[in-house]
């Protein structure tokens, strides 16, 4: 009894010794990219402040980053391979490796074991253990007569403990299947179309859809049934009208699936397609200001919010989905990269690297509610990702 009273006082007393201002849960945290220091900037969108920086990830010019399942550490895909795991509530790194030379972003596992990243350097994709990021299997893109390697891209979490990604020089997909992470077993579907340059899964986790940019198409991926194999939709989309110049790719992983609608920007063209998802058929365009690069669906589905490549990327419209209309215009600053909403859609934060700012907006009002200063800052990547399909 004297020992249960001892440790209950011990366990009491070092609770006190935590100042109440250093307790934090983590499913309102997040990070900015800072993409010109190799910095990431850790935020809490319920005070809308960041309160740490974290240096040291090294090349964080195409960066992403997905969550463990509690939320509690993020994994930073950095451009020269660096795949850094940080700590969100002690607000340092917890371990890092350069795996590759160059990475182009990566997945968790379902079960949130394993860590995948997608490589264009060598061509493939490098499995980690998530706790320790300790080496667990390579797969190496090969193809045509086994020699050559292609970029991978594209690269998603799929139902199942798998992963799902494109092969851009090869023009293929592949499914890895990681229930024994040391030994993946993978299916291959080949001859998708040209380039596919990224893919998403819907929110449901039953179909995958890469984007194709040697061509006017994109390729769908029924998971329920991958044995009936890919799917063409939206092919030449652009019959008829003259490509322009491409400058930023566009990110089809901030495809906006709202209700029955999916948005998706057209490569090459200032209008945003609409597809009807029972059916896979074109149900719409909207011209919109520029070459899209993200169509971010607002929490609830009624509005897309969409940003744009150079040179119209200081601008963000919002799309009323009903009457397929534009009912608001922003301008959130110079080269605006990135918007994220909070999980119940009460916020949106939006990057603007030239202007060295972050601003966080009410979508309600369209009113500027706060604003940070970031270094350069690109990608905004919150917490709830944890809990989604997809990452």
């Amino acid at each position: 009894m004297k020992n249960r009273i001892f440790i209950l006082f011990a366990i009491v007393a070092l609770s006190a010794c935590v100042p109440a201002s250093q307790l934090r849960g983590t499913g309102d945290l997040g990070l900015v990219v800072e993409r010109a220091s190799g910095s990431v900037m850790l935020i809490d969108t319920s005070t809308r402040a960041s309160y740490a920086t974290v240096s040291g990830l090294g090349d964080l010019s195409h960066a992403t980053a997905v969550y463990s399942r509690d939320g509690r550490y993020a994994y930073v895909f950095g451009r020269d391979g660096g795949l850094t795991k940080v700590d969100m509530l002690r607000a340092r790194i917890a371990a890092r490796t350069v795996q590759a030379g160059n990475s182009i972003g990566g997945a968790i596992s379902q079960d949130g074991r394993v860590i995948a990243v997608a490589n264009y350097t060598p061509g493939g994709v490098r499995l980690f253990d998530s706790a320790t990021l300790a080496p667990l299997a390579d797969i190496p893109a090969t193809y045509g007569d086994g020699t050559q390697r292609s970029k991978v891209v594209g690269i998603a979490e799929a139902p199942g403990e798998r992963f799902i990604f494109s092969l851009y020089d090869a023009g293929e997909i592949w499914i890895a299947d990681c229930a024994d992470p040391r030994h993946p077993v993978i299916t291959r579907f080949r001859g998708v179309g040209r380039q596919p340059y990224d893919g998403l899964i819907t929110p449901d986790g039953r179909w995958y859809i890469a984007g194709l940019f040697g061509e006017d198409g994109l390729v769908l991926l029924d998971l329920w049934h991958p044995e009936r194999g890919v799917r063409r939709i939206l092919d030449h989309y652009g019959r008829g009208e003259q490509r322009l110049p491409v400058y930023k790719m566009p990110h089809l992983r901030g495809w906006a699936v709202a209700g029955r609608l999916a948005v998706l920007p057209a490569v090459g063209h200032h209008e945003v397609l609409i597809v009807d998802t029972e059916t896979w058929n074109e149900a719409g365009r909207i011209a919109v200001h520029g070459q899209p690069v993200f169509a971010i669906a607002q929490p609830g589905g009624r509005r897309v919010w969409v940003n744009f490549a150079f040179p119209d990327n200081d601008t963000v419209q919002v799309i009323d989905l009903p009457s397929r209309s534009i009912v608001h215009t922003l301008k959130p600053g110079r080269a605006v990269l990135h918007m994220e909403f909070t999980p119940r859609g009460e916020q949106v934060w939006i990057s603007s690297r030239d202007d060295n700012v972050v601003r966080v907006y009410d979508p309600a009002s369209f009113r500027e509610i706060a604003q940070l200063k970031a270094d350069h800052p690109s990608g905004i990547l919150l917490s709830a990702r944890a809990f989604a399909t997809g990452f």
